[in-house]
């Protein structure tokens, strides 16, 4: 009998990209693709339940499918077609809770991989050139996405603690890009013109959308002989790139603000319905974050095919050249001037005659 491998959150590109791969393997038998909405990509041969992680559905399902592999991408920060932030934050937290309860009274399952992210670290001034898996965060996240990651992980490493037998591996990607990358920070390069914090210049990583699909494919299987993949591990390409050379390689210009001006262009571009700017991704484009990689290639036993350079130049490619006409254009790179000026006291406010 080959191996039957469930998987979360299969209605976004990335679990359908997945999907469609990890059936092709020779020693798997059946995958189970779960998610509360039916995706509009095709999932292959895999067989598609629909429902709700959040709801104690989902230990039924685990249980008639008899999966022994279980793979968890429904941890994201981004909602799905009109989801709130609400509806995200209680799938990745209560989702989990009820995936992992469902796991643990499973006898069937041997292997569980998790999708989180390289937010855990935080962004601070203080943080270390280079975060390796057991650096602690100078302050835990306050909220967003990187607290929901935080909080996952620890509800994991508390199964892993209630089912030794388990093999449990943890995927800290770095932010994931390509051509067909949806999370805030391929919106953000999206944008026609890039709002930056004046004086900062901050040192950032990719991971490309195929090397994220290739690790997690090796994940749940076996490990090779010399390898072992259970465990935390840091998944990024090699290498860094700066802010300022990322907007240069996109041909996009920036727009330095002063801090507190940040979130007014951040309130700008949600009006502009362009994208988001949350809390963690202003620090994130303010101190930045490089994380180690030693783990992941020798532990692991993976090497990335794209580099940091190589992610961000294939998903450049298909970024095209700008979201605005030039008049909408001209217009926000007014705005966001006019705030920055406010914000930092040298624009006089009207008067009221």
């Amino acid at each position: 009998m080959g191996k039957v491998v469930l998987v979360t959150g299969v209605a976004r590109q990335l679990g359908g990209r997945f999907v469609r791969r990890i059936q092709r393997d020779p020693d798997v038998d059946r995958v189970v693709g779960v998610d509360a909405v039916a995706p509009e990509h095709h999932l292959g041969g895999a067989e598609f339940v629909q429902a709700d992680i959040r709801q104690s559905a989902i230990g039924r399902i685990l249980a008639e499918t008899g999966a022994d592999t279980v793979v968890h991408l429904d941890v994201t920060g981004t909602p799905l077609g009109s989801g709130s932030r609400t509806s995200v934050k209680e799938t990745n937290v209560i989702g989990t809770m009820q995936l992992l309860g469902a796991c643990q009274k499973s006898p069937a399952v041997q292997r569980l991989v998790v999708k989180s992210s390289t937010n855990v670290y935080g962004s601070a001034p203080r943080d270390p050139a280079v975060c390796t898996e057991t650096t602690a965060p100078k302050s835990l996240p306050s909220g967003g996405f990187a607290k929901d990651a935080v909080e996952v992980e620890g509800y994991v490493r508390g199964f892993a603690r209630r089912r030794p037998d388990v093999a449990v591996t943890v995927l800290r990607f770095a932010n994931i890009l390509g051509p067909a990358a949806d999370t805030p920070l391929a919106s953000y390069f999206g944008l026609p013109v890039l709002p930056t914090v004046f004086g900062y210049d901050p040192r950032l990583q990719f991971v490309h959308e195929d090397d994220v699909i290739e690790v997690l494919r090796i994940s749940s299987h076996e490990p090779r002989r010399g390898t072992l993949n259970s465990g935390t591990f840091n998944i990024a390409g090699d290498g860094v790139l700066t802010l300022s050379q990322c907007s240069r390689r996109l041909g996009r210009p920036t727009v330095p603000l002063l801090l507190p001006a940040v979130t007014w262009a951040g309130s700008l571009v949600r009006t502009l319905g362009m994208t988001d700017f949350s809390p963690e991704q202003i620090r994130l484009l303010t101190h930045g974050r490089v994380v180690d990689t030693t783990q992941m290639r020798e532990t692991l036993g993976f090497r990335p095919k794209y580099s940091t350079a190589a992610a961000f130049a294939d998903f450049a490619r298909g970024c095209g050249a700008g979201l605005l006409p030039p008049e909408a254009l001209a217009g926000a790179v007014d705005r966001i001037a006019e705030l920055s000026l406010r914000g930092s006291g040298h624009l006089p406010t009207q008067s009221a005659n």
